[in-house]
């Protein structure tokens, strides 16, 4: 409730100026799913006005039309997060389809996982991403997964680094502080390296230059940096959403609504959270 009134408050906009309630559907934690539908559904039944179910990996893709400049249909996009790893062709403002995704672990969950093994706080990523800036991004190797087509695998490398780390505390149990800068930037380069190897392989296989990332994984430095590279060499077209616009955010679930809207694209009061979403 405090929210709701705060954003209408910040918008200098009545409830009676609402003309659609929109909220995710899935996919997602059901408990805070639950809670989202529950008070959109009663929000709108008590202005009544339409309800817009969103889907949450549809509409980080869409975050890119929330400003200037937009991509043109069809394009790429890498959807990377703590949950999923995707490669989306995306035809039209609903006509998406997954052409590669992780067979088991996500881009984001490596990084979690990797800092977790680092004594790093949770959040892990943005921090593995800050120590990053100040390492050398080859002064480690680690195995690339060899998975075929477009599809990704991390659980393999997330058992890497775990490896990896016991073995040289065991040697040295001063090892982490020490190289943590280092080991932070080498993480970094080879997951970035096993996101875009897949992506490019994606471009040329559907003859698309227009390529985006989406997600709270397209945050990180070191990836939007890397992509920038592949638009020079490559000559795609790129687009990377402003950082408020990577992580869950409610602007992105907002144009998801504004497009099914003007479709008139609603559901009933028997609408239901899924943790689980079909795409």
């Amino acid at each position: 409730m405090p929210v709701i009134h705060q954003a209408l408050a910040d918008a200098k906009v009545d409830k009676k100026d609402i003309n659609a309630v929109a909220f995710t559907q899935g996919p997602g934690l059901l408990g805070a799913l639950l809670v989202g539908v529950s008070f959109a559904k009663s929000f709108a039944l008590a202005l009544n006005v339409p309800l817009i179910s969103i889907n949450h990996m549809q509409a980080h893709i869409l975050a890119h039309f929330i400003d200037d400049p937009k991509p043109a249909f069809p394009f790429l996009c890498l959807t990377v997060s703590g949950g999923h790893t995707q490669i989306v062709l995306v035809k039209d403002y609903f006509d998406m389809e997954i052409v590669g995704e992780t067979l088991d672990d996500a881009a984001g969950e490596a990084f979690d996982k990797t800092a977790k093994i680092l004594n790093l706080p949770y959040p892990g990523g943005p921090l593995i991403d800050k120590h990053a800036k100040l390492g050398n991004p080859l002064a480690y190797k680690f195995p690339v997964p060899q998975i075929k087509d477009l599809d990704y695998s991390f659980s393999g490398f997330k058992t890497a680094i775990l490896y990896f780390i016991r073995d040289h505390v065991k040697e040295n149990p001063d090892f982490i502080p020490t190289h943590l800068d280092d080991i932070c930037a080498s993480v970094q380069h080879s997951i970035v390296q096993i996101l875009l190897t897949k992506l490019k392989k994606a471009a040329l296989q559907y003859n698309i230059k227009d390529i985006a990332i989406a997600g709270g994984v397209s945050a990180n430095s070191g990836l939007r940096a890397a992509l920038k590279q592949m638009e020079t060499e490559l000559g795609w077209t790129t687009y990377i959403p402003q950082f408020q616009y990577c992580t869950d955010n409610a602007a992105m679930i907002a144009i998801a609504a504004h497009y099914k809207y003007l479709n008139k694209d609603f559901v009933g009061q028997d609408v239901a959270p899924l943790s689980r979403m079909p795409f």
